[in-house]
């Protein structure tokens, strides 16, 4: 039997249970002895790790039941650290580590041993395999691999909030003894925090913390093996905790704050002219704040919003002011944070309230006209000197100082007026000409006389009126025939302006209308006139042309007329009732034409006519005319027209 024994274990010597067991039958031959049957049950050797003796620590004992203490067996050791860490009597079977070993380099190793004979090497055994286990020590701390831990909990919350969790691991052998048991425990941050024993959970140990007190907090966290008992090695690690913001306070204006504030009038419409700012411990969106105006003073001109760099409440001007109409406002501005925790809200309302004053400061502004612009008429032709209107402006300061007025020159044109420096009067300084120039456009300069470099302008748009120059005539020269009794429509055109308001009358001259029992004029009141004949049964061979005279007459300033005669031709036509000649041109006959004149124009016609004539009344446009059947045959008559002014005739 081969037996395994003695092994120092923390210097004790003890018999280990591990024995090599079986029966060893020996058969001679020829060729020497035979192993029948050989068993081998081995338990592992162990030896202590970090041994710090200056001899070899012994491991163990192998032995054989062959060796009988003659010298004939020689034990052999091969496998992993075999002639480098362990050594083998190859006498005695005693086996030493030859250098310290680290159970957590390497836990175990795997060696052979075998029993040969000394003299001939012959195995007596068969080789077997066997551990040695490096029997660990507590010679490890625990360590927290991930720390220092940064971690966060919301101020104010209850007691047992979860903050982190911190994990400490120990080298040590976790399967032998407590080297590898750790408990976790708090060295530094109490009473405000705690730590689970077992699994290293951070909560917090007081309630209400408040992050406007005391911000940030340091933990000191310790990982001892051994169960934490006495002797046991420790590891520690550091806990940086923050308190988060929560929105638990309202903003508050400073009551040591004056907010008063001087804006001159002069300021622009949008410009800040104040600041104020209610202070909000909280931070963050928490400490973000809404201002609002109070419905009264202030409201319809002044207007407020928040600065999001730093919460202040910037006043922003809405409508201008002026120190003469009002010199001081006074308003309250409300205060309130835009994100609201319905937890906190218990504790009040989370909003302030502070007055505000804006004293407006007088400045010096230049004259103010009465009015934004001027439209002024003058006549043509006015005479020179004329006052054709005024401009006003006054200063509307405190101080009311005189204005003085004068003519902004650009062009020549300017000087066709003049103003008068203390009243403001404009004048004509020529006389003006609708024909050239119809409208003028000046510039009023209104300067402040205790401040001269303070002016205002005005633009005078003068319009020139016509007055009435020219007499009306007829719009165009006419051609008809004769319509049932109605020869002609016609109208009449005026020079002056303008155009649109002209009103004419037509008629004929007093001392025509009693002696011509032909034609005559009849006015239809819309600018327009007909003539009409008064008998029938006109021939040609009696009198081939008429002349009827027609005064027009305008309604202008003043009034003006004239007096155009109106030609009127017998015209020759064919049996069947067309017209055979009677192309009638626009003949202007001043009053008093020569008989000898009309005798040359008239024969000239009858030359061109030939000898046929008719008078009938035909239905005709300005067109051309056609003779009804009823009068086919017979002689047609037209007329041709003129309204003329007698200064056309020389």
């Amino acid at each position: 039997m081969l037996r395994r024994l003695g092994e120092h274990r923390h210097n004790h010597v003890y018999t280990l249970s591990a024995i090599f067991s079986g029966m060893l039958e020996k058969r001679l031959s020829s060729s020497g002895f035979q192993r029948v049957k050989r068993g081998w049950v081995w338990n592992q050797f162990f030896v202590l790790e970090e041994y710090m003796g200056s001899d070899p620590q012994y491991v163990g004992k192998l032995h054989t039941d062959l060796d009988k203490g003659e010298n004939v067996v020689k034990y052999t050791l091969s496998g992993e650290g075999a002639g480098s860490i362990f050594t083998i009597d190859q006498t005695t079977g005693d086996i030493h580590a030859l250098r310290s070993l680290d159970r957590e380099e390497k836990p175990y190793y795997t060696l052979r041993a075998q029993a040969v004979d000394i003299k001939t090497n012959r195995p007596l055994e068969p080789e077997s395999e066997f551990l040695i286990k490096v029997q660990d020590i507590n010679d490890n701390e625990p360590k927290f691999l991930e720390g220092p831990y940064t971690a966060s909990v919301p101020e104010m919350s209850p007691v047992g909030t979860y903050v982190t969790q911190v994990t400490a691991t120990d080298a040590d052998d976790p399967t032998y003894g407590n080297s590898a048991r750790v408990v976790y425990s708090i060295l530094h941050g109490q009473p405000y925090f705690s730590v689970d024993a077992k699994t290293g959970i951070i909560r917090t140990a007081l309630p209400n913390m408040d992050r406007e007190v005391k911000e940030h907090y340091q933990v000191l966290i310790q990982a001892k093996d051994m169960g934490g008992q006495l002797g046991g090695l420790a590891g520690t690690t550091t806990v940086n905790i923050t308190l988060s913001d929560v929105n638990d306070n309202p903003p508050r204006f400073s009551k040591s704050d004056n907010n008063v504030d001087e804006v001159p009038e002069s300021s622009a419409v949008g410009s800040a002219v104040g600041r104020i700012k209610a202070h909000d411990l909280d931070i963050g969106k928490n400490a973000e704040v809404e201002y609002t105006i109070v419905p009264g003073d202030g409201g319809a001109i002044f207007d407020i919003t928040t600065n999001e760099h730093n919460q202040e409440g910037i006043i922003i001007l809405k409508r201008p002011l002026d120190y003469e109409t009002k010199k001081a406002y006074t308003f309250k501005v409300d205060a309130s944070n835009a994100h609201l925790d319905p937890r906190f809200q218990s504790f009040g309302a989370f909003r302030d309230t502070a007055t505000v004053k804006i004293n407006v400061l007088d400045v010096d502004e230049p004259p103010v006209f009465n009015k934004p612009s001027y439209v002024m008429d003058v006549y043509e032709d006015t005479p020179a000197g004329t006052i054709i209107g005024a401009v006003t402006a006054q200063d509307l300061d405190a101080s009311s100082s005189p204005v003085r007025y004068s003519i902004d020159w650009k062009s020549d044109l300017d000087s066709y007026f003049d103003i008068d420096p203390v009243g403001g009067t404009i004048s004509t300084n020529e006389l003006l000409d609708r024909e050239s120039i119809a409208q003028h456009n000046i510039s009023i300069v209104a300067t402040k006389l205790s401040n001269p470099v303070l002016t205002s302008r005005v633009g005078i748009t003068v319009h020139v009126l016509d007055i009435n120059e020219f007499p009306p005539e007829l719009a165009s020269p006419y051609e008809t025939f004769v319509c049932e009794n109605v020869i002609q429509t016609f109208s009449a055109k005026d020079q002056d302006l303008p155009p649109a308001g002209q009103q004419f009358s037509f008629k004929s001259p007093k001392e025509d209308m009693k002696i011509n029992k032909n034609f005559t004029v009849r006015d239809f009141g819309n600018n327009t006139a007909g003539i009409l004949t008064k008998r029938s049964g006109f021939r040609r061979r009696l009198q081939e042309i008429y002349f009827l005279p027609v005064v027009i007459e305008d309604n202008g300033y003043p009034p003006k007329s004239s007096t155009g005669t109106l030609t009127i031709r017998v015209c020759g036509c064919e049996s069947d009732g067309s017209l055979l000649s009677c192309s009638a041109e626009a003949i202007f006959l001043p009053v008093g034409l020569s008989t000898g004149a009309l005798i040359a124009i008239l024969l000239c016609i009858i030359i061109l006519l030939g000898e046929t004539y008719c008078l009938l009344a035909c239905k005709c446009s300005v067109f051309g005319a056609q003779c009804s059947d009823n009068h086919k045959g017979e002689n047609c008559y037209s007329v041709t027209w003129a309204l003329l002014d007698q200064r056309n005739f020389s």
